[in-house]
């Protein structure tokens, strides 16, 4: 476990360094504020898309037990979206809260996820990061849109609601590189290449962003809803999906990444979603705070569990 630990921690240090360089950046004034605004854009609606496709496009599937991981990701989160909802009466909040406690607990930071995966496991940890993208994705996407449909204060139309799944930028690249990859279609070389540039200029960029990102003003906001979110997010999820992949024989590095995802701090584009569609912002901004935060000392030891009992 203590060798585990060791590297696993290795292998974070270089991430939470440019996570903390986008921070200084932004402290110290060295680039404009609106240059944030536009880099996060960036890689919303271009950068990590392109990730997405040319990823799952390109991606090895061969070894990967493809539907027991599809199990031991999308069930989790499936069940904690719905122990959520059962579970709302009692929680004493707002509907507006509500959704930024349902997102805090089963959405993640795809540019951790993919600097994570390729930290540890080098060029295989790109695919199958590719691939828990696109299984992750269009999940939570889906149950968030749905969960403001039914909680938030502003809530969008039936056609509004599928026009917004349809436009998702995310959804669109998942769903590229899902064709791409069912069909062996022949992708120019060079379009090849220019997705796989763009996809590579998610990661440091990205980072930067989460750093910049940083709130702590916010952390006084509600502690009963980020304390639920937190647990949810870095117990309840990780945990049921270990035991999925217990249960459906996932092991090694498909068994690491899918709880390495599950285990993931939330999106900033959460709280993007929450201005939009009528959610608790200032919530959604504390829990995304925090989470990132604590991930760096919660990843390391559940990375870790995982390596030393999932070989």
């Amino acid at each position: 476990m203590t060798q585990s630990f060791a590297v696993v921690l290795a292998a974070l240090l270089p991430v939470v360094l440019v996570i903390a360089l986008g921070w200084g950046l932004r402290q110290a004034g060295v680039l404009a504020e609106a240059f944030w605004a536009g880099a996060e854009r960036l890689c919303y609606v271009v950068l990590l898309p392109a990730f997405l496709a040319h990823g799952l496009g390109t991606a090895d599937l061969a070894a990967v037990p493809l539907a027991p991981l599809a199990l031991s990701i999308i069930g989790p989160i499936l069940a904690v979206s719905a122990l959520l909802v059962v579970i709302r009466q009692r929680l004493a909040i707002s509907g507006a809260a509500f959704t930024s406690v349902f997102q805090g607990s089963i959405r993640f930071n795809n540019y951790l996820g993919l600097a994570f995966a390729t930290a540890l496991l080098g060029a295989p940890g790109v695919g199958l990061a590719a691939v828990a993208n696109g299984l992750i994705v269009p999940t939570v996407n889906v149950l968030s849109v749905l969960a403001f449909a039914a909680f938030g204060t502003t809530r969008p139309s039936v056609s509004g609601t599928l026009k917004a799944l349809a436009t998702n930028p995310l959804i669109l690249g998942t769903a590229a590189g899902a064709v791409w990859q069912a069909t062996a279609a022949p992708i120019p070389g060079v379009m090849a290449t220019a997705l796989r540039t763009l996809g590579q200029a998610a990661l440091p960029l990205g980072l930067l962003c989460v750093g910049a990102a940083f709130s702590p003003r916010v952390l006084g906001a509600q502690p009963r809803g980020i304390l639920l979110a937190c647990a949810m997010k870095f117990v309840v999820l990780p945990a049921l999906t270990a035991a999925a992949c217990l249960a459906f024989g996932v092991r090694g590095p498909p068994a690491l990444v899918a709880v390495l995802f599950a285990a993931l701090p939330t999106a900033t584009s959460a709280y993007i979603l929450a201005r939009q569609l009528g959610g608790d912002a200032a919530l959604m901004s504390a829990i995304t705070t925090l989470q990132t935060l604590a991930s760096l000392a919660t990843l390391p030891l559940t990375l870790a569990i995982v390596l030393a009992v999932a070989a």
